[in-house]
């Protein structure tokens, strides 16, 4: 019985490895039982039991008659989602205030000139989708710009906590843009202040316009 709790264990870690790495990424269809049993080198129950926990832990989505397929690549990620599935999307700027103001003083000091050539190309996309008034473009290049500048700070354990609410913020993201008050923000002053090193003015710029959108005073 150990030995085979050890070998669902082993599947199980080869298996999120997988999809953690991206290699089977979300929305794709995993092998089938046969081939995982080929590939994990185990019986086609130690793969059944190894499925099944990840089914269980949200990872992996059994559909009929169509396959296993990858519904996210944390665990973490899935507890969020649920324990925030009701949040206001106040509460979700406030937490967003508190990440993207670190993530940008810190980029704003461990920025490379090829750090710096990206997020000036998402500003340009993310300006460029603005102006063409495409929603789902302006999500989604906000969002690059934004992820973006929680990679370029370096701190995998913010980019982690980013990372696991990117659905949070995404619904967000577009909360804000539908909105009423929501002005012609192009991010230009936060970009030019990684750019040039300034820490200060990087943190003061998300702190202006988040604290904008939850109608309160920069401080």
């Amino acid at each position: 019985m150990t030995r085979r709790t050890g070998l669902i264990d082993a599947a199980v870690h080869r298996l999120r490895s997988r999809i953690s790495s991206g290699e089977w990424p979300v929305g794709s269809r995993i092998p089938a039982e046969p081939a995982l049993t080929e590939l994990l080198g185990v019986g086609r129950n130690t793969v059944r039991e190894a499925v099944q926990s990840l089914v269980h832990a949200g990872l992996l989505e059994r559909r009929q008659g169509s396959g296993t397929y990858v519904l996210s690549a944390s665990e973490l990620a899935v507890t969020f989602g649920r324990e925030i599935a009701d949040a206001r999307q106040r509460d979700v700027v406030e937490v967003r205030r508190s990440l993207e103001v670190e993530a940008a003083r810190l980029a704003a000091r461990r920025r490379t000139d090829k750090d710096i050539a990206l997020l000036r190309r998402l500003r340009d996309e993310r300006a460029a989708a603005y102006h063409e008034g495409d929603l789902d473009r302006m999500v989604s290049t906000d969002l690059d710009l934004h992820r973006t500048i929680a990679i370029t700070a370096r701190n995998p354990v913010l980019l982690s906590l980013y990372e696991n609410l990117l659905d949070a913020i995404t619904e967000n993201i577009r909360f804000n843009f539908t909105a009423p008050e929501h002005g012609d923000d192009s991010h230009d002053g936060l970009v030019d202040a990684i750019a040039n090193g300034d820490a200060a003015s990087a943190a003061r710029e998300v702190t202006t316009y988040l604290s904008e959108l939850l109608g309160d005073h920069a401080e």
